[in-house]
């Protein structure tokens, strides 16, 4: 079993979606664990978006991402970070697959309801910086 990580991001926790990605979660086949809601500082959003510093969409990027509380979650599945990535569809809302996370909940390009880790590296790195590991279970 592997592991990935993902983040309801705060315009899903604001519209009152994360019960509903939770579910969606759960069905698609994930373990969790770990889970909490968190607001996001500015300076941890820059720091865990820190690889897209360049972009210029950044700035916006993090100034989002702190905007208010987001669960972050710790997930565990067969090729997690794959099937994970399959679940919440393309970044855009408008090109996502039907029944699609993103597709169901996200409201733009911008504001697209969740994070995924885009490797097992990633997925390591991403679970470390917000949870220890006695704040895990199972796996």
């Amino acid at each position: 079993m592997a592991r990935t990580f993902a983040m309801i991001k705060p315009d899903a926790v604001q519209s009152g979606h994360a019960g509903k990605i939770i579910a969606h979660i759960q069905q698609a086949g994930f373990t969790i664990l770990g889970m909490k809601l968190t607001q996001i500082s500015l300076a941890q959003a820059q720091k865990f978006y820190e690889v897209h510093k360049e972009r210029g969409f950044y700035g916006e990027l993090v100034e989002f991402m702190s905007s208010g509380p987001s669960v972050v979650l710790a997930l565990q599945a067969d090729n997690a970070v794959g099937l994970w990535r399959e679940t919440i569809g393309a970044t855009d809302p408008a090109e996502a697959a039907e029944g699609t996370i993103r597709k169901l909940y996200a409201e733009n390009k911008g504001r697209n309801a969740v994070h995924g880790s885009d490797s097992d590296e990633n997925a390591d790195i991403e679970i470390a910086f917000f949870f220890a590991g006695t704040e895990l279970v199972g796996g």
